[in-house]
């Protein structure tokens, strides 16, 4: 898989289950199974900060006791 290339997250995360099935299959030598497993840590850690900045832009819509509608932040169940 090309590195110059920026992948979107639903191809990310195929990639990543795709370097798992690799891994898994246990059949690749070291060089090549640390090289995956770079790779897929450097897709998880793309992802992450994906969700990351996709939460922050995550508002609640709510309806004031008015009737007008406002944006809160989510916080989301931690």
């Amino acid at each position: 898989m090309s590195a110059k290339k920026k992948l979107d997250f639903e191809q990310s995360m195929a990639r990543i289950e795709e370097i798992v099935s690799l891994l898994e299959r246990g059949d690749a030598p070291l060089e090549q199974a640390m090289a995956l497993f770079e790779e897929g840590a450097k897709l998880l850690r793309s992802c992450t900060a994906q969700l990351d900045q996709a939460e922050q832009k995550v508002t609640l819509i709510t309806m004031d006791q008015n009737g007008e509608l406002r944006e809160e932040p989510f916080h989301g169940e931690d």
